[in-house]
């Protein structure tokens, strides 16, 4: 019985975090212009994404969700692997401590975060828009390619960098062939984490986008929403997120799996 009612649980939970997203891919199919309202099978919706169909407002959120999402990946993977490599090479307290701070921003609230980012960028004076977004989405990126990274440097042989110095390898040598290449997995799954964690961001980016008229996608739909309705285009472009981030997050697991049979 109790093996049974651990599995209900289970079972139960997983069909209420996965039900609306199953519910908003099916009603993606059908042109009705209110969700739950099936008027028959069609692939109208899915020809507007493809097609140029979509308005001006909702095609520019997309294309900086995206922009954005790429460059805070790519920003935060080179910090984050710089970091990760100066905190490896710490010893005793001052490597707990390192890696205490870094756990802080992914524990914290996103609305804090969007908080505190925001009355900084007041305090300097800088005028919030594009450049803020990325600034912020870098900021809380960043720990998590970290986390990604450190692993791979403690399954390091101790002394490696060493070994290499002393067989004749200069500095930036010993770290682009020797290091980044045995981290290189964490780097990859921290760059797909640090992606998929930004174009899914919403609090962060309402309370640094300022206002200049810039939308990305998680605000875009918030403002439609508030009006009413959602743009119909929504559900395709919902659905093949989703599945973008479904098809990484495997990736990701089956890299994880591969790595730890080696």
């Amino acid at each position: 019985m109790k093996k049974f009612l651990a599995q209900s649980y289970i079972w139960l939970l997983l069909a209420m975090l996965y039900a609306p997203i199953i519910i908003i891919a099916i009603y993606s199919f059908t042109e009705a212009k209110v969700l739950g309202n099936w008027t028959g099978f069609s692939l109208e919706l899915y020809k507007n994404v493809f097609g140029g169909g979509l308005n001006s407002s909702l095609m520019k959120a997309i294309q900086n969700t995206l922009s954005i999402g790429i460059l805070a990946a790519l920003l935060s993977t080179m910090l984050g692997t710089v970091s990760a490599i100066g905190i490896h090479n710490l010893y005793g307290r001052k490597r707990k401590v390192m890696t205490f701070l870094n756990d802080i921003p992914m524990l914290n609230p996103d609305i804090i975060t969007g908080i505190s980012l925001f009355i900084l960028f007041i305090a300097v004076g800088v005028s919030q828009g594009y450049t803020t977004i990325l600034i912020a989405h870098v900021s809380f990126c960043t720990p998590y390619v970290i986390l990604s990274i450190l692993p791979k440097l403690r399954q390091l042989p101790a002394n490696t960098y060493e070994a290499a110095l002393d067989l004749g390898a200069t500095p930036a040598q010993a770290m682009r062939k020797i290091i980044i290449p045995q981290i290189k997995p964490g780097i990859i799954s921290g760059f797909i984490l640090a992606f998929t964690l930004s174009i899914d961001d919403f609090a962060v980016t309402l309370f640094t986008k300022g206002n200049g008229g810039i939308e990305t996608l998680s605000t875009y739909i918030y403002a439609d929403a508030r009006k009413g309705g959602l743009t119909p285009e929504i559900r395709p472009i919902m659905t093949l997120i989703f599945i973008t981030v479904l098809i990484l997050l495997i990736i990701i697991n089956i890299r994880s799996m591969k790595n730890t049979k080696k």
